[in-house]
């Protein structure tokens, strides 16, 4: 892969700054009366989480011209 792939594909920031997140919102909380209330309270901790997620990647638009052109048909381009 070229640098930009390997740069977004190896990079772990993102995962664990959500697995951060996501551990502050379940240890505040004893116990969880289901694993449904868990899941719950996990979906609505990456809604929140979702809405911070605005700043584009670097060099977005190369990486995704490169990933296109190496998975030729598996990534649909929306070019308009």
């Amino acid at each position: 892969y070229t640098k930009s792939i390997r740069k977004m594909i190896y990079t772990t920031n993102a995962v664990e700054g959500y697995h951060r997140q996501v551990r502050k919102v379940t240890k505040t909380k004893g116990a969880f009366t289901s694993d449904m209330a868990l899941l719950k309270l996990v979906y609505l901790a990456t809604r929140r989480i979702e809405k911070k997620w605005s700043s584009p990647l670097h060099n977005w638009g190369l990486t995704v011209q490169q990933l296109a052109i190496k998975f030729e048909g598996r990534l649909k381009l929306d070019i308009n």
